[in-house]
């Protein structure tokens, strides 16, 4: 996730704004609406970019890093939430013992 995104961001009706996401990180609307469009993507030769919208206690999970539009449907608080951290699994773990010997 950014760190230029504040803890809460608020929107008024009709305000967009960009923000640069990681894979993983998501945009939880804490109230209002609003509509998130994607990162473009290829498929073959055209450009495409996803757009959904998001009501209060949803969430938008950035499925891969880039920069997203969010634009207020209805006055909005947002709140940027970092991706989780990944398990690992603890050294003396007999999945760990595997996991080091497929590993290399």
């Amino acid at each position: 996730m950014t760190s230029d995104l504040p803890e809460t961001t608020r929107l008024e009706l009709g305000q967009s704004l960009h923000v640069a996401l990681d894979a993983g990180a998501s945009l939880l609307v804490m109230e209002g609406h609003v509509r998130i469009v994607s990162p473009p993507s290829w498929l073959g030769e055209t450009v495409l970019s996803v757009q959904n919208s998001f009501g209060e206690g949803e969430a938008y999970a950035a499925g891969r890093g880039g920069w997203v539009e969010v634009t207020a449907l209805a006055p909005a608080r947002l709140r940027g939430v970092p991706q989780a951290a990944p398990v690992v699994p603890a050294a003396n773990s007999r999945v760990a013992r595997l996991w080091q010997l497929l590993g290399g």
